[in-house]
């Protein structure tokens, strides 16, 4: 491949997707490649469709106490941003559904 190359959202499923067989082989090794090469690109529009079709995986709304939480955990922490989101996210989700919070903060979970 030569030249900038635009990612359909297929693409991402497929490389995704157990089930795929071997059009989640093809699709993960031309990710690669195009990863690797810094050429892939993907408009906003197969972005929105990836987003769609995996949006019904998220089951914890990104609430202002979420990205508080976030800005947090960075400063803290010394991690990006978007790590920190992750971290917030799951925080939350874990005070919802867990008998036992948990912390980011909680000795228990550190590696020793």
């Amino acid at each position: 491949m030569t030249g900038t190359i635009f990612v359909d959202s297929n693409i991402l499923i497929y490389a995704h997707d157990l089930d795929a067989g071997a059009k989640r082989l093809r699709a993960a090794a031309c990710l690669r490649e195009l990863w690797d090469s810094g050429r892939g690109r993907m408009s906003a529009t197969a972005a929105r469709e990836v987003v769609r079709n995996y949006g019904c995986w998220v089951r914890s709304p990104t609430t202002p106490a979420t990205v508080i939480r976030a800005s947090e955990i960075a400063e803290t922490w010394k991690l990006s941003f978007w790590d920190s989101m992750i971290l917030a996210i799951a925080e939350q989700t874990a005070q919802r559904s867990c008998s036992r919070k948990i912390s980011i903060t909680d000795k228990s979970l550190r590696a020793s």
